[in-house]
């Protein structure tokens, strides 16, 4: 496995564009609710939504990154970077319980059709056609380095699909009086944000959890340490994340008997093993001795 470098972007830029990103959204959801009630478009008011839940999710990024930047402390001494993932999980929970109000909403429409303005519906699907365009820019370079922006980049272009399929439902309603499209396009951007939310929620969860990163094979990472010259055994081993960038590894190393200066070796070669190797870059190792004590002194 190689070892990869992240990049990360100018914490100042990134909060800039954020807040532009945020600010547009919020504008774009007033306007798309009040074209949706005025219009009678149910799909309108899906979008709007979809474009609220965006801007909730990118103030919830920006609030965390504040947080996630602070140092550890006494109450947190890992640290605050799991802020983000935590805001993720808020995120995703109420993205996919708007797609659920959504299908409820729609279902109900197919039932009892409403009168939909055709042009309104139009119109203001294309400035926020425009808008999600605008904000998927603005958070692109982010979108590199963090699930959270990620995540919301990835909505703003389904954003932009949502659009195109409003105002292709406006064109038909307007050309062929097809009023049922737009309950059938909101089905499809509630299909859409559901699917994004329950594809997104493991991943967070995971790290939640403390599970072993899904690029790290367990017993590979085990069977390489064990390779390592001056290594006897392995055990009792945790491997999992910090954060979405830092994986951390915890594990009892049994050794030959050696002098202290002869395991200050051992424990260099195998954390640059696990750093070089396979990007683990927080890892605390327990020397012990067979039939002896751990270097700190304490029997096993």
């Amino acid at each position: 496995m190689s070892h990869h470098h992240h990049h990360h972007y100018d914490p100042a830029t990134g909060v800039m564009r954020l807040t532009w990103a945020v600010a547009a959204n919020i504008m774009l959801s007033v306007v798309q609710i009040a074209g949706g009630v005025i219009s009678g478009s149910l799909s309108l008011i899906a979008d709007a939504l979809h474009n609220f839940s965006d801007a909730a999710s990118l103030l919830l990024a920006l609030v965390a990154i504040k947080i996630g930047g602070r140092p550890s402390d006494n109450l947190r001494t890992f640290g605050y970077r799991r802020a983000e993932i935590v805001a993720a999980l808020i995120n995703l929970t109420a993205l996919s319980l708007i797609g659920f109000y959504l299908i409820m909403e729609a279902i109900q429409r197919f039932y009892a059709p409403e009168p939909i303005a055709g042009w309104t519906v139009i119109l203001v699907a294309a400035v926020a056609l425009i808008v999600d365009l605008f904000t998927a820019f603005l958070t692109w370079r982010q979108s590199k380095t963090s699930v959270n922006i990620r995540a919301a980049f990835l909505h703003n272009i389904s954003d932009a699909m949502a659009s195109v399929g409003v105002i292709i439902a406006g064109t038909l309603i307007l050309l062929y009086g097809w009023v049922w499209t737009d309950a059938a396009i909101t089905l499809l951007i509630a299909g859409y944000v559901i699917w994004q939310g329950f594809t997104e929620m493991p991943k967070v969860i995971h790290i939640l959890m403390e599970g072993t990163p899904e690029s790290l094979n367990f017993d590979v990472v085990i069977a390489a340490m064990k390779d390592t010259e001056g290594v006897q055994g392995i055990h009792h081993v945790h491997i999992w994340k910090l954060d979405e960038h830092k994986n951390a590894l915890e594990a009892h190393v049994v050794v030959g008997e050696s002098s202290l200066a002869d395991i200050e070796v051992i424990k260099a070669r195998l954390k640059s093993l696990l750093h070089e190797r396979f990007e683990i870059g927080h890892s605390t190792l327990e020397i012990e001795i067979p039939g002896g004590c751990g270097e700190k002194g304490a029997c096993h």
